[in-house]
């Protein structure tokens, strides 16, 4: 499942810096992703860590867009033992 989300997050160039400018923040919202599961509350959350890094602000509709892919593939992800 991490891997899925990291994927996800890496091809993800939000501000047009280059899909390797996010190290950090990829990071970041891979442990937002882990507790939070509302979309609107992950999206929120998406923004301000951007906004920390870069001082500038995403459209909440775009974080929101990207919090709903990352929490279909947490939600749809399984833990087989």
């Amino acid at each position: 499942m991490n891997l899925k989300l990291m994927d996800k997050l890496q091809s993800w160039d939000p501000l047009g810096y280059g899909v390797d400018s996010y190290e950090t923040e990829i990071v970041d919202v891979l442990q937002a992703v882990h507790v939070v599961n509302d979309i609107s509350q992950l999206a929120r959350k998406i923004q301000a860590i951007y906004e920390f890094s870069f001082e500038e602000i995403i459209p909440l509709n775009t974080c929101e867009k990207m919090a709903k892919e990352l929490l279909v593939i947490k939600n749809s992800s399984s833990c087989d033992l």
